[in-house]
């Protein structure tokens, strides 16, 4: 109620504003000038919202910068930017800091995302154990064949996206992993990159957003799924003969182990374009994007339909 309180005061002073002075176009939730940063992982997603809201609210202007996570939470705590889309909320530590710079955050969940693992067409292992995975962040597995011994592939290389990513983070955070990763970990520049390496090599096992493969009407997307493929993986507490991809009905009940909310976090003092898109983003129209993209929207409901074969 309070994003939505917001836009809709937000609305109305904008038609007021842009009626009396058409040369001067103020700042209001559905008008102005900002700039936001967004985890390079939500790149697709993101554009689509942007170019939606954009188009409905013809006074608003919303540039965004795709950027590593930690980037990305550096521009927030430092002012450059009002507004982040990130899958790490601030720290404590750095929301007290804010504090002391009379600095209100204000965060809310967007939307629920999955991290993929990926690897080569021609690698025939399609399905791994929640704990061969763990074994391999902690370099107690380092060839294929130690985990398909009829495996014709070598040492395997894990690729992710940046040194500063929030998809490793996650991986270290999940797994505990306090030191260095093994030597056969490397960082690209992106999630596009990781793609295009896997779909290059073999050997290759990448770790990606879901949200750059899972849009099957974003021909970009589409484009890069059919690259790769993507690796089912069971779950450490249910059946171990069941393995789940990254679909939104196993992100939803987390039968899939890789999930985690993707945020928007907000420093705004007032009720400014930054705040009315963020009311926009949870909102229907915002929501039905998320739903869109294959990820799962964090405030309009779910509905699961379970298909029995005959």
């Amino acid at each position: 109620m309070f994003w939505r309180i917001f836009i809709l005061a937000g609305f109305i002073f904008s038609v007021i504003s842009c009626k009396s002075d058409r040369g001067t176009i103020k700042e209001t939730p559905t008008s102005g000038k900002i700039k936001i940063s967004v985890d390079e992982s939500y790149q697709l997603i993101m554009e689509a919202e942007i170019n939606t809201f954009t188009q409905i609210y013809k006074y608003a202007e919303i540039t965004a910068e795709y950027k590593p996570e930690y980037d990305v939470i550096s521009d927030f705590i430092n002012d450059s930017v009002k507004v982040i889309i990130t899958s790490h909320k601030p720290t404590e530590d750095q929301i007290e800091y804010l504090h002391t710079q009379q600095v209100n955050v204000r965060t809310v969940t967007f939307a629920y995302d999955a991290l993929a693992l990926i690897v080569n067409k021609e690698n025939p292992d399609s399905l791994l154990k929640y704990n061969t995975i763990q074994e391999i962040f902690q370099g107690k597995l380092t060839s294929w064949k130690e985990i398909n011994p009829a495996s014709n592939l070598e040492k395997i290389a894990v690729i992710f996206d940046n040194k500063k990513s929030g998809n490793i983070r996650y991986f270290k955070e999940k797994f505990e992993i306090t030191e260095n990763l093994p030597d056969n970990f490397y960082a690209v520049n992106n999630n596009e990159e990781v793609i295009d390496y896997i779909s290059r090599n073999k050997n290759g096992l990448g770790i990606i957003s879901v949200n750059w493969i899972s849009d099957k009407d974003d021909s970009l997307s589409t484009s890069f799924i059919n690259k790769i493929k993507v690796i089912a993986v069971s779950h450490p507490y249910l059946n171990p003969g069941t393995y789940y991809r990254p679909y939104q009905g196993s992100i939803y009940d987390e039968t899939y182990p890789f999930t985690r909310e993707v945020y928007l976090v907000s420093r705004e003092t007032f009720a400014g374009l930054g705040s009315g898109f963020i009311a926009w983003l949870v909102a229907e129209k915002g929501q039905r994007i998320v739903l869109k993209s294959g990820l799962v929207p964090a405030t309009m409901p779910i509905r699961l339909i379970q298909v029995k074969k005959q």
